[in-house]
């Protein structure tokens, strides 16, 4: 299978598959050499000028001569190196600084490491070129014996899409060489994939498909919140990234060696946790999933049956009571971005107005008919002031008087419940908040991304075509506050870098690479210490480690 017909309005990922371009004359299964690549345009020139002046109009975010200079001067190839190599020779740490070696070092050493001459040579890219307007051409099975090499290839080829793969038993540009078959997955990073047009069903700010909004975002932050803490929690997943997808979604890489090494079946589990959604037919034992050393409960008293929460395709299906802890921890979560976020009317106004909130009263089931009755005629009076979060308080209180008998916390007294309501009419009442917060804000997983080793994943770090917006990492801190519209375009960082370099010129100490002299260094530097650093550190333990498991064997101490 080739490229999407769009890939950028479609999923950011590919499968494992042929390569086809989006133009039907132009078929390309594998480049093992660049001869490919000599029909395309000159290579950008390496001066230190960035200056470039794609059409004389600052409305540009997107144009080869961008690209070029972004992949020339501002690209992170030794992040991405260190990282995808997990060669901790790759970085050292001086006084509390993170510090590159040099390229001479850096080459001599990694060549001796055992974890880069194992695992970056064997690492698959793809990458979609433009060898002229107009034809894109998609290639895979690229592979890289080093940082340099891979800077070589990008800087020359200016891919408008650069896709990262799994690590195989061989280097996928010798696929053709090798007998059918032969060429095999041995490890790749589990991902995730989510995506904006996903909520398109809840979206009630006027956005739809590609378009996004602040509103409609914070879907995206409650999303990582969630899927992040049952990563960490309860898979104890250490090594968690995520990076904005440079237009309308965001991707998350677990790094952890354990998660690297995960079969498809066990990662089609851990994508399928995240999808648990109501439980039905006691079973006789209970179940459990078994990743490595890992074992996660699930409903320790019923069969599970796996459905997305939020999808609008399973509004008929129900939540059984109790929940399950993550599902409990997921709702502790999401209300409070509920009520705040997707109730009021400067968000999507979900209880802001009478149509709006009739609609909502009108998804309570069919027992809790006076309760809806009663609320849409407190509402309607003209003497009612609550505001949305108000409301929603009120409307879980009276719910809870129906089918308890306590006290509600609006005036005129609770409606009652019938004495014959059925124990499954109760429980459908009592877990309708709940339900209502998930089909509104559960996140909405592309679980086929996940499923796969061989699955390929746009890379971080490159740029969007369609905004010009860098894929920057995201701090597990920010989720609730990140602002895509805050990311800096190429233009941008362009004229960043002259206006630096015309201010300070190449005289600062503390500045080793450019993307260092634009707004891309919080971004990066934050990712380099707080996710790649650990990572490298427990690698460099684990070699450790298994070089003293080897000399205990062998009496070489």
């Amino acid at each position: 299978m080739g490229a999407p017909d769009d890939e950028y309005d479609n999923d950011e990922e590919c499968e494992f598959a042929e390569e086809v371009s989006s133009t039907p004359s132009a078929v390309v299964k594998s480049c093992n050499n660049d001869a490919y690549c000599a029909r395309r345009d000159a290579p950008m020139s390496s001066s230190k000028s960035s200056s470039v002046d794609p059409s004389s109009s600052s409305s540009v975010v997107f144009s080869p001569e961008l690209l070029g200079v972004y992949y020339s001067r501002l690209f992170p190839y030794d992040l991405l190196y260190s990282w995808l190599s997990y060669d901790p020779s790759s970085i050292v740490v001086n006084n509390g600084k993170v510090v590159t070696p040099s390229k001479a070092s850096s080459s001599s050493s990694s060549s001796s490491s055992p974890s880069s001459s194992l695992t970056f040579p064997r690492r698959e890219f793809s990458m979609t070129i433009e060898p002229s307007p107009g034809q894109e051409v998609y290639i895979r099975y690229q592979s890289f014996t080093s940082r340099d090499e891979l800077c070589s290839a990008v800087t020359r080829r200016r891919p408008t899409k650069i896709d990262i793969g799994a690590v195989f038993n061989h280097p996928p540009k010798d696929n053709k060489s090798l007998p059918s078959g032969r060429l095999q997955t041995v490890e790749r990073e589990l991902v995730f994939d989510i995506d904006l047009t996903d909520y398109d069903a809840v979206r009630n700010c006027g956005c739809g498909g590609a378009d996004i909004c602040k509103k409609c975002w914070t879907y995206m932050g409650m999303a990582m919140e969630v899927i992040d803490a049952g990563l960490r929690l309860d898979f104890g997943f250490v090594h968690v990234a995520w990076f904005y997808s440079g237009r309308r979604g965001v991707h998350c890489w677990v790094c952890d060696d354990g998660a690297r090494k995960l079969s498809n079946e066990a990662r089609s589990a851990v994508a399928s946790y995240f999808e648990v959604g109501y439980t039905s037919r006691p079973a006789s034992a209970s179940i459990s999933r078994y990743l490595g050393m890992h074992c996660v409960p699930l409903f320790p008293s019923f069969r599970a049956h796996h459905v997305n929460l939020g999808s609008d395709k399973n509004k008929g299906m129900h939540l059984s009571s109790p929940l399950h802890p993550a599902l409990s921890r997921a709702h502790e979560i999401l209300e409070p971005h509920f009520v705040d976020r997707v109730l009021p009317e400067d968000g999507h106004g979900l209880l802001a107005t009478r149509a709006s909130w009739t609609k909502l009263l009108l998804t309570l089931p069919k027992a809790a008919h006076p309760v809806a009755s009663k609320l849409e005629e407190r509402w309607r009076s003209t003497k009612d002031r609550s505001t949305p979060r108000e409301k929603w308080i009120e409307l879980k209180s009276e719910l809870a008087s129906f089918v308890g008998g306590g006290p509600a916390r609006g005036g005129g007294g609770p409606a009652k419940a019938p004495k014959n309501m059925s124990s499954i009419d109760r429980t459908r009442i009592e877990m309708w908040p709940v339900e209502t917060v998930f089909q509104q804000t559960y996140p909405r997983l592309d679980i086929n991304v996940s499923k796969m080793q061989n699955h390929l994943l746009k890379s971080p770090f490159c740029v969007h075509p369609k905004t010009g917006r860098v894929c920057v990492p995201i701090d597990s801190n920010d989720f609730a506050t990140f602002d895509p519209f805050a990311v800096p375009t190429l233009a941008r960082l362009i004229r960043e870098l002259d206006e630096y370099e015309a201010k300070s010129g190449d005289g600062d100490a503390g500045v080793v690479h450019d993307w260092q002299k634009t707004s891309l260094r919080g971004p990066f530097e934050c990712f380099q210490k707080k996710f790649l650093v650990p990572l490298l550190n427990d690698e460099r333990r684990a070699l450790k480690e298994e070089r003293e498991r080897r000399a205990a064997v062998i009496g070489d101490f």
